[in-house]
């Protein structure tokens, strides 16, 4: 249990720790993919939909909306989770080899900053969308997008 605990919480990066060890994993050949999103209330039409991303690539990166991103997105009483306990839950997994932290509403900041290989969002995301956020955040990578078809439960 101790193990599986510390294994789950060393999941857990800043974009500054996470930056080098991207660039590491890079160089020995392993393709990093990279989604984002609140994961508030976390469902198997979550876990599902990591599962998917997991199999685009090596590394599946999921980059959490920090809580007051969430309160700017969803509203005042949101998030029903903090950041923290999304963040864990997520480490949880084993589709999940990263979790970071942002604060803006959007992704291009930490795209920009961790430069994915493949990125990879949800239904909801218009693939045009995706394509404008991977060549506004990071013009000089050669990475792919994709989308998944929403996994809901039933």
């Amino acid at each position: 249990v101790f193990y599986s605990l510390v294994t789950m919480i060393t999941k857990i990066k800043t974009i500054q720790k996470l930056q080098p060890l991207l660039e590491i994993l890079r160089a020995a050949g392993k393709k990093i993919v990279f989604t984002n999103g609140c994961f508030d209330i976390i469902h198997t039409g979550h876990t599902r939909y990591l599962a998917i991303a997991r199999s685009f690539g090596d590394i599946l990166v999921v980059a959490v909306n920090s809580d007051s991103s969430v309160r700017t997105i969803k509203g005042e009483k949101r998030p029903i989770n903090s950041q923290a306990e999304r963040a864990e839950t997520l480490a949880a997994l084993e589709s999940v080899d990263y979790v970071t932290i942002f604060d803006e509403p959007d992704p291009y900041k930490v795209i920009s900053a961790l430069l994915p290989d493949v990125l990879v969002k949800g239904g909801d995301w218009p693939i045009e969308r995706m394509y404008a956020c991977m060549t506004a955040a990071a013009p000089a990578t050669t990475g792919d997008a994709t989308d998944v078809p929403r996994a809901d439960a039933k």
